[in-house]
């Protein structure tokens, strides 16, 4: 009886035996090599480790690889429940903890022949409220020799066995405030009045009155608001702005009696008291879009909550948001609050402060409101970013729908590119104003001196007699420039002489010098701005040229800044710049700090230079005077502009052709030399579009932003204002410039001048 019981145990045994030899151990360790038995080889295939099959597991958790996860489980946990559920269940974890990653530690094993047990350390780290470490173990299944997950809860956190879910309850701190240089207010959170007029309502005699307190209170001209208010198909309420509450509140008694023609709407907002006025360059906060919502919610970010879009918005989400908090909770498949799981508070944002100058910048908007244009301006010893506008433009304050004026709706589509920031990523041929680098080329090469002179006629034959070139003056009806110096040449912008420059170092041994000059000029790649988009523009050589023409055609029309040379106004603001402080090219800025909540500065300003001009104390002193003569001697291109203007101006006129048959782009390029203490020299570009020629259009515009930073006010209309602020509708009318003007004009393409004005 013994030996019958003790066989059958023993042939087990045996046959376990024989199987660990023959298929490895059961935890996985190498096979054997086949082993003889008799005349007969069996070959073995090994079983994989099982902590390599509860790595993949983990690593597809850490890359979010949920098709890989369920790929890995057992037949049985596949069957209990499709993809598409198993997928929800870590989603769901992943957006409610806002799951940044998954980290892990195998901590041990235990093997038995078809089953195992891997303990492993998890810490899903949380946007919100930090790391969460938990020990949990994972069971394994063999399955056709491979180990496969068993699928549980727990597998994720302890605490989620049985069904258990999260809930995160947010906290959110307030968004950090933006303040100009002067530490004015740029974009914060506050409660607002949203203002409109009801034009039908009023009576004559109370008309003034209502302009004169409404521009006190909203900050924008009179002779605007009555244009606004009593056009002749003004809507009945016609918007006029938004104030903050404190400032509707200091100005309430004053506009007491005109309350029967205005309408207040208090909420609390986003509030940007310049409305458009540096809106490209502050930006807007808007709501998260549906293609990044799922991104930022790992973030934190919920839903429903705003953030930066655009400008320094964008840029500074990290510093203006905050730090999110939150308290997570388990949550009993009955919904009831199991347990507190993580928790940490909300932290205070920052704020920042930027370079820019609010009254300027305002001013900057307003003097190219009515075109399309760019404008920056830099102050010139440091490169701080002093104002930067873009037209047309958008107003902010319209990004948030509870706004009772907000006019949102209307910019989309966005035809005019109201959202298009021209300023940093507006690509411009420069036309006159890029004659400075060939004058500094010419000089450099030694080919030409400051008394080099050229007769500066009505065409140029250099190409042949039967490809002649124009000047501007031909086309303007004026006598010719005659014989000039280089010098007088920029002063005059004399096409002519600059044609012959472009050639005459292409044919003696300086192809590539004007191309060579412009780029160490800043010209052809972005200045660095690290807080805004910006393009780089394009400097080619006559040989490279992406234009179908001849390099020697090439040559002579890159050296008016024309064949196929892109500048942005940014990139010329900075060059004007570095002519005007000797020389040092400086890295545009538009943060002047960023604060902590403890009043500690964790991001400040320092002018920064990333070149120098290669040019000798000579060459740079002729370009300065130079640019000097174009403002200041009768015959320079924009003296009637400024004639008895009393700061000192250097700059140069430009227009830029853009096809045949297209109104030409306008330009004005340069800076100021006042010298003083209290108010730093500045450097300014202008470029409108389409509209004719620089002197005509891009000089009024650079001498009122001139006004308003040393004045504090425009001091002139511009040609087309029948006042400051208020077009003359006389004067824009599709039909050629009016005749010869012996004081100005300017050489661009001189084609046809076409007055129109921007949508």
């Amino acid at each position: 009886m013994k030996n019958r019981i003790l066989r059958p145990l023993a042939l087990v045994v045996l046959l376990f035996t024989a199987a660990c030899s023959l298929f490895g151990s059961a935890d996985g360790g190498e096979s054997l090599t086949p082993q003889p038995t008799g005349q007969v080889q069996v070959l073995t295939t090994a079983v994989p480790p099982v902590e390599a099959a509860a790595r993949a597991y983990l690593d597809a958790w850490a890359a979010f690889d949920y098709e890989n996860m369920y790929a890995l489980l057992t037949q049985l946990s596949r069957d209990a429940m499709t993809f598409e559920q198993y997928e929800e269940r870590y989603v769901n974890v992943a957006l409610e903890a806002t799951l940044t990653s998954v980290e892990y530690e195998i901590l041990q094993s235990l093997v038995n022949p078809a089953n195992a047990q891997v303990a492993y350390r998890v810490t899903l780290n949380s946007a919100l409220v930090g790391p969460i470490t938990r020990d949990t173990t994972m069971g394994l299944s063999l399955e056709a020799g491979v180990w496969h997950v068993v699928w549980d809860d727990s597998l994720i956190l302890p605490e989620l066995a049985g069904g258990n879910t999260l809930s995160m309850q947010r906290f959110e701190p307030t968004r950090g405030q933006i303040y100009d240089i002067n530490g004015q207010i740029l974009a914060g959170d506050s409660e607002a009045v949203a203002v409109q007029v009801i034009p039908s309502n009023i009576v004559e005699e109370d008309s003034d009155g209502l302009v004169s307190q409404l521009s006190a209170l909203v900050g924008v001209r009179g002779s605007i608001l009555s244009d606004l208010i009593f056009d002749e198909d003004a809507p009945f309420l016609v918007p006029i702005g938004v104030v903050s509450a404190d400032e509707f509140e200091a100005r309430e008694q004053f506009l007491e009696p005109y309350f029967n023609y205005i309408r207040f709407d208090r909420y609390f907002t986003r509030l940007y008291p310049l409305g458009s006025g540096g809106a490209h360059a502050i930006g807007y906060v808007g709501q998260v879009g549906a293609e990044e919502a799922e991104e930022l919610s790992r973030q934190g970010v919920p839903i429903d909550a705003v953030i930066g879009k655009l400008g320094i918005e964008r840029w500074g989400e990290t510093y203006l948001a905050g730090q999110r908090g939150g308290e997570l909770y388990v949550i009993s498949p009955e919904g009831q609050r199991v347990t507190i799981l993580a928790r940490r508070d909300a932290q205070a944002a920052q704020s920042i402060t930027l370079t820019l100058d609010r009254d300027l910048q305002g001013e900057t908007q307003l003097a190219i409101k009515d075109f399309t244009a760019a404008a920056v301006v830099l102050e010139r010893d440091t490169g701080r970013i002093l104002a930067m506008a873009s037209s047309p433009a958008f107003d902010p304050n319209s990004a948030d729908f509870a706004n009772p004026v907000s006019q949102w709706s209307t910019y989309f589509p966005d035809d005019a590119g109201r959202f298009f920031n021209r300023a940093t990523e507006g690509q411009y041929p420069p036309g006159s104003v890029f004659k400075m680098v060939p004058f500094a080329a010419a000089l450099e090469s030694e080919l030409y001196t400051v008394e080099s002179s050229y007769f500066c006629g009505h065409t140029w034959t250099g190409l042949g007699e039967d490809s002649p070139l124009e000047d501007w003056t031909l086309a303007k009806g004026l006598p010719a420039s005659g014989e000039l110096t280089l010098p007088q040449a920029l002063m005059r912008s004399c096409n002519p002489w600059f044609y012959e420059i472009g050639l005459s170092l292409y044919s003696n041994g300086f192809p590539d010098l004007i191309a060579e000059t412009a780029r160490a000029f800043g010209l052809g790649s972005p200045t660095g701005l690290e807080t805004l988009t910006e393009a780089s523009g394009q400097i080619t050589t006559p040989n490279t040229s992406t234009t179908d023409s001849a390099p020697p055609f090439n040559a002579a029309q890159q050296a008016i800044g024309q064949s196929d040379t892109l500048v942005t106004p940014l990139q010329m603001a900075v060059l004007a710049a570095a002519i005007g402080n000797g020389g040092t090219l400086y890295q545009p800025q538009l943060v002047e700090q960023v604060v902590s909540t403890d009043g500690q500065a964790i991001l400040a300003f320092e002018p920064e230079v990333t070149a120098t001009l290669p040019l000798s104390e000579q060459i740079l002193g002729a370009i300065q005077d130079a640019l000097r003569l174009v403002v200041n001697d009768p015959r320079g291109t924009a003296y009637r502009r400024f004639s008895g203007f009393s700061i000192v101006v250097y700059g140069k006129t430009g227009t830029a052709s853009v096809g045949p048959g297209i109104t030409p782009h306008a330009w004005f390029v340069g800076y100021t030399n006042q010298g003083r203490e209290d108010l730093p020299d500045i450097a300014i570009a202008v470029v409108v579009e389409n509209i004719g020629e620089g002197s005509d259009f891009a000089a009024p515009m650079f001498r009122r932003i001139v006004e308003a930073y040393f004045f504090g006010s425009p001091q002139i209309p511009y040609p087309w204002e029948s006042q400051i602020g208020v077009l003359d509708p006389e004067f824009f009318n599709p039909s050629p410039t009016p005749g010869p003007d012996e004081e100005g004009g300017d050489g661009g393409d001189g084609g046809p001048i076409i007055v129109t004005p921007s949508p």
